[in-house]
């Protein structure tokens, strides 16, 4: 039964939604799927590398766990997590295992985050202009007010970046995307800090999607709201979010966590007991696993790169300008082109690629082009873009 045959007394959210994105891609997916030589899909970005095998053996040691996991997780995950933080997002000594906590997948954090502080209709949350969907549907499922803003100019400009006065009492939740899924833009620490610092003063909590930091390519560092530079020395009103589905190929696993402010961190958990969101027992041994493979995640940034080397001249040979793209696993491509225009020409190729516009008004003349796919398959997309 479709959503517009449900009667309309029982749509209730769905009926709030917008259509999902990646469905407008089905026609043009068939048309690259029928190419000669096969589609390449560099749509969606889903990694397709082996999962590290330090983390297949974890897994299968603990896949006897007939009881029920926690919530909160593992003693040994938690300090894992206090661990990974410290070590690659600059968390202060401070940080302990109250302010972590394991999540399925960031996604679902990002979706139900607003809910998850108790935000509700008469109150606001805001999100970089050109920013990953789900921003806006954890807005919209508490129904919320959406606002899009510009980080750079928030950082210099404060208030006067919104559109009124009256905006920035309504904000409660404001969040940050760095490196930026699609744009793969990278805040840098003083723009972080004026955010934050602004954000503070009105009481609007930060939470900072980190989900792509330890893939770097032309900036010397990610910054993360844990890091005291950024934060002034104090976690309050701030949070991480960060997954381990594309560094460590783990997005089958759902593993993500949210660190940060202690007492927000004690109300997601209060919130999540509830409602029984735990992370299954032998993922969160896998987790543990892969929170200190740092071996295996930074093979897999070589991987990456190897594939953006490829990618990236090919593109600009093409006649694609590469806008931001510091970081991240994407090419933020333009053609001097509407972007459904290049999706199709670039279907006629083989090749699928995501339109900018799936991630805001702004993105209407781009496209996001994922280095996710296998050598072979990212050679054969290079080769084909490079043809007369």
């Amino acid at each position: 039964m479709s959503v517009t045959s449900v009667p309309a007394a029982r749509r209730g959210l769905a009926a709030r939604l917008p259509a999902f994105p990646w469905d407008a891609l089905t026609t043009a997916k068939q048309r690259a799927a029928a190419h000669e030589g096969g589609i390449v899909d560099l749509s969606v970005g889903t990694p397709v590398d082996p999962t590290p095998a330090s983390v297949q053996a974890a897994l299968a040691a603990a896949a006897d766990r007939p009881g029920y996991p926690t919530t909160v997780g593992t003693p040994a995950l938690r300090e894992a997590l206090v661990d990974f933080v410290g070590r690659h997002r600059a968390a202060p000594a401070e940080l302990d295992v109250d302010g972590v906590l394991p999540t399925v997948g960031s996604k679902e954090l990002v979706a139900h985050l607003p809910f998850q502080l108790g935000i509700g209709a008469s109150e606001a949350v805001a999100f970089p202009a050109i920013a990953y969907p789900t921003y806006d549907i954890g807005a919209r499922f508490v129904g919320a007010e959406t606002l899009r803003l510009d980080m750079a100019e928030l950082a210099v400009h404060g208030d006067a970046a919104l559109p009124d006065a009256a905006t920035a009492s309504r904000l409660r939740l404001l969040w940050l995307n760095s490196p930026s899924n699609p744009t793969g833009e990278v805040l840098g620490v003083g723009q972080m800090a004026a955010i934050v610092a602004w954000a503070r003063r009105r009481g609007i909590v930060v939470a900072s999607d980190e989900c792509y930091a330890l893939l770097p390519w032309t900036v010397d560092e990610v910054p993360s709201v844990l890091d005291p530079r950024v934060n002034g020395g104090s976690l309050e009103g701030v949070l991480c979010v960060y997954s381990l589905s594309k560094q460590s190929n783990l997005a089958g696993y759902r593993a993500a966590f949210v660190a940060g402010d202690p007492a927000l961190v004690g109300e997601l958990l209060a919130v999540r007991k509830q409602a029984g969101m735990m992370l299954p027992a032998p993922v969160q041994e896998a987790m543990t696993t892969a929170l200190g493979d740092d071996e295996a995640a930074a093979a897999q940034r070589e991987v990456y790169r190897s594939r953006r080397a490829v990618l990236e001249p090919a593109l600009r040979a093409a006649g694609g300008t590469i806008h931001g793209s510091q970081a991240g696993l994407y090419l933020w491509t333009g053609f001097d082109e509407e972007a459904m225009t290049t999706v199709d020409r670039l279907a006629d190729l083989g090749i699928l690629v995501a339109p900018g516009m799936f991630y805001g008004e702004g993105g209407g003349n781009v496209v996001r082009v994922a280095l996710t796919a296998t050598d072979e398959r990212i050679t054969a997309a290079a080769r084909r873009l490079q043809r007369p």
